[in-house]
């Protein structure tokens, strides 16, 4: 028996979801339906604050300016900007041996809530040089600051930003970067001009932040693997906390993989789920069952037929990586589709 940390549990698999449950999930995922986001499968950095300290700053994270401290509402720890005001914006950058971590293909995952009028941002490091950011403000805007062009985007009319929970993600592919809020792809940038080699975020005052996951690759079609070496691993395809239902900003990979299955209509797939090795056992090969299920059966709802498809959960029985660290359970974390013969 093993002690069953929160770390896990956004991506262990959850209870079998019920006929009602699966409609309720898939007309909520439907705003999802053009969504085209994928992460990047080599995840390098990942913290949901799960071992971090209530009233402390995170271990795994450096604090560059002004303070902010763990929190902690109904059990669901997160990071706010404590001791900072727009003029003397707060900065934590994430602990990464390398201080040149970026590739030419890398995305950025984080959920955030911000207080009224106040902004925080995703900066770049290009050298030493930390002037460039993105940056996210209650108004709905997301906008580019000290870029070489100035480009803005809004997130859909009738979206209020202050004071809510909101996922967002980039996509940076040689110089071009797309961001996205929710379901909804917000600003475009062609060519940012430069080339990031570090990044860090930065906060006002109560700009909270948790979820945090830095991956490289992403966007890439390498569904094919699945016919040339029998099988392809994913580690895009996100959970809610402890239950089997899948959260709207892994509908990207989802409605990829859909069209790849459409358009290689002779092939057959088995949906593996696994987790790392923290919790309980038997609790874990449940879960990992439950949750390939709940894939199994978004993928029939895109229009796959279901004679095509199978279910197996593995628990934590088959690891591709230790599990001493955030990021090697992260690797271990992963739905893998086979090919069957």
């Amino acid at each position: 028996m093993k002690v069953k940390h929160f770390f896990t549990e956004l991506f262990l698999l959850g209870s079998v979801l019920t006929n009602t449950s699966f409609a309720q999930e898939s007309q909520e995922l439907k705003v999802y339906n053009n969504y085209d986001f994928i992460p990047g499968e080599q995840v390098i950095f990942e913290d949901n604050f799960a071992d971090a300290v209530v009233g402390e700053f995170p271990s795994r994270w450096k604090l560059l300016n002004q303070q902010g401290a763990i929190n902690t509402s109904d059990g669901d720890k997160y990071f706010v900007f404590n001791d900072a005001t727009v003029g003397s914006i707060g900065k934590i950058e994430p602990r990464i041996k390398t201080s040149s971590y970026l590739s030419d293909t890398y995305t950025v995952e984080f959920d955030f809530l911000i207080p009224l009028e106040e902004v925080m941002g995703l900066c770049f490091r290009e050298t030493d040089d930390e002037g460039k950011f993105i940056s996210i403000e209650t108004e709905g805007t997301v906008k580019t600051n000290y870029f070489e062009n100035q480009l803005s985007g809004n997130v859909p009319a009738g979206t209020e930003l202050a004071g809510k929970w909101f996922h967002f993600a980039m996509a940076y592919k040689n110089k071009q970067m797309k961001c996205y809020i929710n379901q909804s792809r917000v600003l475009v940038i062609p060519d940012c001009g430069f080339t990031p080699i570090a990044l860090f975020v930065s906060g006002s005052q109560g700009v909270r932040l948790k979820n945090f996951k830095l991956g490289l690759g992403g966007g890439m079609n390498m569904l094919d693997k699945i016919l040339t070496d029998g099988k392809f691993i994913s580690h895009a395809i996100r959970f809610d906390i402890n239950k089997s239902n899948i959260r709207g900003e892994s509908m990207g990979f989802l409605n990829e993989l859909a069209k790849w299955l459409k358009n290689n209509a002779a092939v057959k797939i088995q949906i593996n789920g696994h987790t790392d090795s923290d919790g309980d056992d038997a609790a874990n090969m449940k879960l990992s069952q439950a949750r390939a299920e709940a894939v199994k059966n978004i993928l029939i709802s895109l229009g796959i037929d279901a004679s095509r498809l199978k279910a197996t959960g593995f628990g934590e029985t088959k690891p591709v990586n230790s599990n001493d660290t955030p990021e090697s359970k992260a690797d271990n974390r992963r739905v893998e589709f086979v090919k069957i013969e």
